[in-house]
């Protein structure tokens, strides 16, 4: 899945927005951190995100892609997706969804859910603090291994 050219400017013209509503600096490093995370589906880790990055700007340190991976995620402009037993990943899609996140591979893809969206939160988490925002995380096998799986139980690759 892809994200289509005109959503990425969508996502990058509200960023900006924000960053100059709240006061943030709009640095080339910023935009173009930010416009790595907005044209994928695969919620990059800090890792990826230099990786790719570096290539059009070699100067870039990874120093820069972690603060300011943390100081978006601070101001709300990004979410941190924390798969079990992995590296934090980064997600730029402000609207209200959930998470697929394949025990196997690893792939993390959104989903929307109104039935999910109206769930209540239970009046028992008061106790425990106040909640500011609820997603939904499943997980499970994406199709790609299951396909690979089917694939190993007929005897292998045909």
């Amino acid at each position: 899945m892809t994200v289509s050219k005109v959503e990425i400017e969508h996502r990058v013209q509200a960023f900006v927005q924000t960053c100059r509503r709240r006061g943030l600096k709009i640095t080339p490093q910023r935009m173009e951190i930010f416009r790595e995370l907005a044209a994928s589906t695969e919620h990059p880790d800090a890792e990826t995100v230099y990786q790719r990055v570096c290539q059009r700007m070699p100067t870039l340190s990874r120093d820069t892609v972690y603060r300011t991976l943390a100081t978006l995620e601070a101001e709300g402009l990004i979410r941190k997706v924390e798969p079990l037993f992995e590296r934090a990943r980064y997600d730029p899609n402000p609207d209200r969804h959930h998470h697929f996140v394949c025990a196997v591979c690893g792939l993390v893809s959104d989903f929307y859910s109104e039935a999910l969206d109206r769930l209540p939160i239970p009046s028992s988490l008061e106790s425990v603090g106040t909640i500011d925002s609820a997603q939904v995380q499943v997980r499970g096998t994406c199709l790609a291994c299951t396909r690979d799986k089917t694939k190993m139980r007929r005897g292998g690759p045909q």
